[in-house]
């Protein structure tokens, strides 16, 4: 099974080779049929401390690297 790749903006790069990526999603509500976002935020690794606040970057789904990641940012030169 292929791994997930999702795209988000960076929120938070305060702490060492982690990045917190927000990441929104939009879908029609089942009733309302009204556009809905709704947004989460994944710790990613970030080996190079490459990535800034406001970064739009893309992650990947990966092995648990400690108990909140589970993401690891791929590189910028990727989004477009």
């Amino acid at each position: 099974m292929p791994k997930r790749i999702l795209q988000g903006v960076v929120v938070s790069d305060v702490q060492n080779k982690t990045v917190v990526v927000k990441v929104e999603r939009r879908f029609t509500h089942p009733l309302f049929k009204k556009t809905v976002r709704r947004s989460k935020n994944y710790h990613a690794h970030d080996e190079a401390n490459a990535c800034k606040a406001g970064d739009e970057v893309f992650i990947q789904e990966a092995a648990p690297i400690s108990k909140l990641k589970r993401w690891v940012v791929l590189d910028k030169e990727k989004v477009s």
